[in-house]
């Protein structure tokens, strides 16, 4: 007999061909503790498994962080976890981590994941917060020994259809990180001009065809929605040209608008201000940048620091990961790592 408050059975996605194409017939990844001998298969091939998000220069960020047992870190971008996984066993016993992040969807299953590992409270706090609110914490009173903050979108995010990050599926164009704040991309195409979309596309993306695109998606005849609706109209403004350069300004697109939906350019300055104020002196900052809109930002509020004596190193470069991360996981071939020392001096 069945109980009552047993959950209903389910049978598994079904799907065309020997391989599963679309997010959710891909139950396997979607498993990973269930099905770990496939996660392995889809990650020795290059490939991020669906729904999992592979942390980046994790040996690198472990030797410019230095996390020592009864340290106090901060995770200002928590993410799926994969950089918390590594840092939290180097601050035990008595270090405490806090990691933040902005989506209601994917910090529950974070948290869920972290805690069955063992890191209770007093280990682990995780809040809904975006990390230009840092200074509102209560443990940014007496500063952090290391501040972490990994600025790319997670994977999780940018394979799910539902969540409107990628023009290689259709779904609706949101784009947003906290999808209960804000408006999706598609409402705000409507409160932009072309003059200013254009704008957007150039300042946020360095997109070529900003002029073209943006003239094309104001001349839609209907309202665009969805993802696929928006790349056909990128690629109807740009009929001559070869499909790598289509794809390229596909790509550039879709981040420009979502940079511009969460605001990401000014909450990053925000954060950056702030920085000073929650590190303890010696206290290390690691930032992971994907665009050169952030890495720009991060670069100039480091050596404005170090001008200034509040910081009393900074990185001189910033460091790449290496050539087999970037094969092992394409999506890493963009970052930068920057890092930063708090120095003895008290913020002006």
């Amino acid at each position: 007999m069945i109980p009552e408050s047993a959950p209903p059975h389910r049978r598994r996605p079904r799907y065309r061909g020997t391989h599963p194409r679309r997010f959710t017939e891909k139950y396997k990844e979607l498993n990973p503790e269930r099905y770990a001998a496939e996660v392995a298969h889809v990650r020795a091939k290059g490939r991020t498994p669906a729904g999992m998000h592979l942390p980046i220069c994790v040996n690198e960020i472990l030797e410019i962080l230095q996390p020592a047992p009864g340290e106090l870190f901060l995770d200002a971008t928590l993410g799926y976890g994969g950089h918390a996984q590594q840092l939290l066993p180097r601050l035990l016993p008595d270090g405490r981590y806090i990691g933040l992040d902005v989506d209601p969807h994917e910090l529950p299953r974070t948290e869920a994941r972290l805690r069955a590992l063992g890191y209770g409270g007093e280990t682990l706090a995780v809040r809904r917060l975006n990390f230009a609110g840092v200074l509102g914490l209560p443990e940014a009173a007496g500063g952090f020994d290391g501040v972490l903050a990994d600025l790319g979108v997670s994977s999780m995010q940018l394979d799910n259809p539902a969540r409107g990050f990628t023009w290689k599926a259709d779904g609706p164009l949101d784009l947003r990180l906290n999808p209960q704040r804000g408006v999706p991309a598609s409402t705000m195409l409507l409160t932009l001009d072309t003059a200013a979309l254009a704008a957007i596309l150039a300042e946020y993306a360095d997109e070529p065809h900003a002029e073209a695109i943006a003239r094309a998606v104001k001349a839609s005849p209907m309202s665009i929605e969805t993802t696929t609706q928006l790349a056909r109209v990128i690629r109807g403004a740009l009929p001559r040209r070869p499909q790598d350069e289509v794809r390229g300004s596909l790509q550039r697109t879709f981040m420009a608008l979502r940079i511009a939906v969460n605001e990401e350019l000014s909450v990053l300055d925000r954060f950056l201000d702030a920085l000073p104020w929650c590190l303890k002196p010696g206290g290390r900052v690691a930032i992971l940048t994907f665009h050169s809109g952030e890495d720009r930002r991060v670069k100039q509020a480091f050596k404005r620091g170090l001008e200034s004596g509040i910081y009393r190193a900074i990185a001189p470069t910033p460091l790449r990961p290496s050539p087999e991360e970037q094969r092992a996981n394409p999506r890493s071939s963009c970052a930068k790592l920057r890092w930063a020392v708090r120095s003895t001096r008290p913020v002006p």
